[in-house]
């Protein structure tokens, strides 16, 4: 029992937590980029946050399910449709075996997760079932989706739904409501050698070039303080590094584990959902940040998540 992949979309991949423990190796982390989103469409769906889900960016793929299941798909506000009929995301959709989901295009944000009950059914590698795309393993055959390929899903994604049911409550999964560019808090650098400050006195906008890997911006160029060649050192995602044109990028899930680029900042965990939901063209300022705030920030995220959880419970349907 499956899901069949009519379409794949322009790129869609599973993906499930982090990778962790093999930095040193120079293996990255892969995993959601927007964790916050992922762990809704999960929770809707009775999963644990960070089962393994369907990961689509910009155009999300057409599934075709060949079984029973309980099916939720949040993120950046991406067209939603259910055999042909329009419906919307951030609930959990009860589906009978032959229904197709299309997941069309973004209309705010970049990503949407695709959560089935039971999770994607992937093997595991170096404790993840995350795919590393950089890598080439990991998730389903280490690649993005092609048609016709399909998914294996678990026993007890659904039984005994006959009709389509598509409840009359949402959870709104949005993790910010900010207005205009977005507002990235950003840590200190550990190169004090780059000029920190002009990283927070222009707005900057998302190149068309930003992928997994790192989101690369554009805007009035950093010069260099110090020129010279550097010994690579270790990265991690949410590092912002500065490259010699000037034009900063900030590494994400799928970032090499060492770079030699002058290190500007880093962005809170808390802001890595706004960072995956950034789109080409899309404008953000950086704002500086403290340990405590940033500390602050994440506790507040995690007791949101947890009170949308209890929402969902309270919500339980018939259906379950």
């Amino acid at each position: 029992m499956s899901i069949e992949v009519l379409s794949p979309g322009l790129a869609t991949s599973v993906q499930a937590a982090p990778r962790t423990g093999f930095r040193h190796l120079g293996v990255a982390g892969a995993g959601a980029l927007d964790a916050w989103s992922q762990a809704i469409a999960n929770l809707l769906v009775g999963n644990p946050p960070q089962a393994a889900t369907l990961e689509a960016t910009l155009t999300g793929p057409t599934l075709r399910l060949e079984r029973d299941a309980c099916v939720a798909v949040c993120g950046g506000g991406f067209e939603l449709c259910v055999d042909g009929i329009e419906v919307g995301d951030s609930r959990p959709l009860y589906l009978p075996a032959g229904s197709t989901v299309r997941v069309g295009r973004a209309r705010a944000g970049a990503r949407a997760y695709i959560a089935v009950r039971g999770g994607i059914q992937v093997e595991a590698l170096l404790g993840s079932l995350s795919t590393d795309l950089r890598g080439g393993f990991g998730g389903f055959e280490g690649r993005l989706l092609r048609k016709g390929d399909r998914l294996d899903l678990a026993p007890d994604a659904g039984s005994g739904i006959r009709r389509r049911h598509v409840p009359g409550w949402w959870i709104d999964s949005a993790c910010s409501d900010q207005v205009g560019p977005a507002r990235v808090r950003v840590l200190p650098g550990s190169d004090a050698t780059q000029p920190a400050d002009a990283l927070f006195a222009r707005e900057w906008t998302v190149a068309a070039a930003s992928n997994r890997q790192g989101l690369r911006l554009t805007g009035e160029t950093v010069a260099l303080r110090d020129g010279r060649e550097r010994i690579s050192e270790p990265v991690a995602p949410g590092t912002i590094q500065l490259p010699g044109d000037g034009q900063p990028i900030i590494l994400l899930a799928d970032a090499q584990t060492h770079g030699g680029y002058p290190r500007m900042g880093h962005v809170i965990r808390a802001d890595w959902p706004l960072l995956a939901q950034r789109r080409p063209g899309d404008r953000l300022l950086f704002q500086p940040c403290s340990r405590e705030e940033a500390v602050t920030a994440l506790a507040r995220q995690r007791q949101q998540l947890a009170r949308i959880r209890l929402a969902i419970r309270s919500r339980q349907d018939r259906h379950d």
